[in-house]
């Protein structure tokens, strides 16, 4: 038996308006596989990158999917899941190939290690909004940077959806979040969701406010989405013993390392937390906790309604003028 579904795809690398909305057919779900209904699909800068060519992998072309997130409800199951039944509300874990298993679509085919029991009382549009950024935080701040009480965190690009989740997970482990950000009109949406400082890099030195914040002795975390010749002048707001990550590559330029010592410089990918059952786990409780009692709560920038909408919701995604995450509800 197959499915009917409207997926998005493209053929060739480029702009927005490369995306195109297609039917499709996805059959059963065999061993190992979940057939998922989407309510609501989250956006990520690794899918624009996707589409451009400049992701770290190149998309398979012709007929790429796209997206790493989405909420929904089981539909079918293979015939070794015993996870997971038809009716169960369900996120992905983003730990697939895009252009394979994207998940930009009204009805997706999942491996099981892919998918994730939605928490409770979790809607789709917060449930799509918050795995990939939220898991990406809590596992660079958290599980590599080891984040205490205390310590001062400046965050780059912190009015994405990572940086605004990285916000709140500094604020609940009772650190102090410094936001950077490019748009003096971000200032304030930053200050709402917990930043206790904002640097506007347009008319701010970022390096001369960290270090002014910290009475001089720079930030104790560096959380960098830019990368490029930036990583190495942030390493002039570190502290001396400081833990740098870098987990984005907005900048085309090859990165770029700080030379003061000793620093400990970490590259950071998301797969370190969705790559293993175990890491996925630990995540899942974390942002379930979180969710639970009010300290973690994705900042909604726009959401889309209808999959024809993909392609408006990457050019707001590109022109960086929201903060937060981006939804489109097929």
């Amino acid at each position: 038996m197959t499915h009917s579904a409207r997926t998005v795809l493209f053929h060739e690398t480029g702009g927005p308006e490369v995306l195109t909305v297609e039917q499709t057919e996805l059959p059963d779900p065999g061993p190992g596989e979940v057939l998922v209904r989407v309510e609501a699909i989250g956006l990520n800068r690794a899918e624009a990158m996707l589409r451009t060519g400049t992701y770290w992998y190149p998309p398979a072309l012709p007929g790429s999917r796209n997206g790493y997130e989405a909420a929904g409800e089981v539909v079918a199951v293979g015939a070794d899941v015993t996870a997971f039944a038809p009716g169960d509300p369900v996120f992905s874990a983003a730990n697939f190939n895009l252009s394979s298993r994207g998940v930009y679509g009204d009805l997706v085919l999942l491996p099981e290690t892919s998918v994730l029991p939605r928490p409770s009382g979790v809607d789709a549009v917060t449930a799509a909004a918050v795995w990939l950024t939220y898991t990406t935080a809590y596992g660079a701040l958290v599980e590599r940077a080891r984040m205490a009480a205390g310590q001062h965190v400046l965050i780059t690009a912190a009015a994405g959806g990572a940086g605004t989740a990285a916000i709140q997970i500094a604020r609940r482990s009772g650190a102090i979040p410094i936001a950077a950000t490019r748009s003096e009109a971000k200032r304030q949406a930053l200050l709402d969701a917990g930043a206790e400082l904002v640097v506007v890099g347009d008319h701010e030195d970022v390096i001369k406010e960290t270090v002014r914040l910290t009475d001089g002795r720079g930030a104790d975390i560096v959380l960098d989405a830019i990368g490029g010749p930036v990583f190495r002048e942030l390493g002039r707001a570190a502290a001396a013993d400081a833990h740098m990550v870098s987990y984005g590559w907005l900048s085309e330029r090859p990165i770029e390392l700080p030379l003061n010592w000793p620093v400990t410089v970490h590259g950071y990918s998301n797969f370190v937390v969705t790559g293993t059952a175990e890491g996925r786990h630990r995540a899942a409780r974390y942002l379930a906790a979180g969710l639970t009692d009010g300290t973690l709560r994705p900042v909604i920038a726009e959401v889309y309604d209808g999959l024809d909408r993909i392609r408006d919701a990457h050019r707001l995604m590109e022109s960086n003028r929201h903060t937060g995450k981006i939804v489109v509800r097929p």
